[in-house]
């Protein structure tokens, strides 16, 4: 445990690798055609926006993005969590 805060940097990468991952456990690499991950932190303030494009995929599509979405919020929850 230490008393330094997560950098800007280190939020957003667990935070887009987090969305990532959650896209990728639920739909098959090959049924997404498009996926973007958006992810600012500014003055403490996480904006996640993710985007997928998979039209041949069986899963409710905007259900996974949204959900991405939240796994990258409590990616960074825990982020802080461990400091």
């Amino acid at each position: 445990m230490t008393d330094e805060e997560p950098s800007d940097e280190e939020v957003v990468e667990a935070a887009a690798e987090a969305a990532e991952g959650l896209v990728f456990s639920r739909l098959a690499t090959g049924d997404v055609d498009d996926l973007d991950v958006t992810v600012t932190f500014e003055d403490g303030v996480l904006d996640v926006d993710v985007y997928v494009h998979a039209p041949d995929a069986d899963a409710d599509v905007e259900q996974v993005a949204d959900d991405a979405a939240l796994a990258a919020r409590g990616a960074v929850d825990d982020l802080f969590a461990d400091e």
